[in-house]
């Protein structure tokens, strides 16, 4: 049962609240990510440009290339990982009461890292699929997200079943479409302030919306 906070009428107001008690955890947050994710460019190259080297033909070349790749991939891995905290965070806030710490949102995240990783493979995977046959089902997977993400984080459901259910919670809810159309809005929302501020403005807004968006799911009952 989540804190009783996150039933309450959700406002942008109670989402900017939210974020402020959360801002040193998601600079963090963003700081670890970037540095993963530098690293991993940073040994892509190192690693190719030595390899290309000392190459001595197209396959050498393509090796190399390879190497590099396969170098950077935990790096690029684990940035992802720690990436999907930027939703995870709201979810356990709205789902405990409390306010999640640096350790406290680390903590989560490495206390199941494989089942994370799984996870995020397969929603990749599933919404690269509906991307693939049409744009319309991998926008429907995408609109899925928030819900996924929490039940992954705060639910001990396999990540299949938290996947099925999170389908089942958006589209066949009573407010689940109410629920969607918030999130279209929201993101129109957040894409225009972005697009107006040369992307600085993303850097809150984004954030912000997120802790809305949980609060709006609790509320209509998406998640209970």
């Amino acid at each position: 049962m989540a804190a009783p906070s996150a039933y309450e009428q959700p406002t942008l107001n109670r989402a900017w609240e939210a974020l402020l008690a959360h801002v040193p955890t998601l600079i963090l947050i963003w700081i670890a990510g970037g540095v993963l994710y530098g690293l991993s460019v940073v040994v892509n190259m190192v690693i190719t440009l030595m390899g290309m080297g000392i190459a001595t033909d197209s396959t050498g070349t393509a090796l190399a290339q390879i190497l590099g790749y396969l170098a950077s991939l935990p790096f690029a891995v684990l940035s992802s990982l720690v990436g999907v905290l930027f939703i995870a965070v709201p979810a356990l806030y709205y789902e405990t009461g409390e306010v999640i710490t640096v350790q406290g949102a680390f903590a989560a995240l490495m206390r199941r890292p494989m089942r994370y990783l799984l996870a995020g493979i397969l929603f990749t995977l599933v919404m690269s699929l509906g991307y693939l046959f049409c744009i319309l089902p991998g926008i429907a997977v995408a609109l899925v997200m928030p819900v996924y993400v929490n039940r992954v984080f705060a639910t001990d459901q396999s990540i299949v079943d938290a996947l099925g259910a999170s389908f089942q919670a958006v589209y066949r809810s009573p407010h689940g479409m109410s629920f969607v159309g918030i999130q279209i809005l929201a993101g129109l929302v957040g894409g225009i302030i972005a697009l107006c501020t040369c992307g600085l403005g993303a850097l809150v807004v984004v954030p912000m919306l997120t802790f809305y968006i949980q609060n709006v799911a609790y509320n209509k009952g998406v998640i209970s």
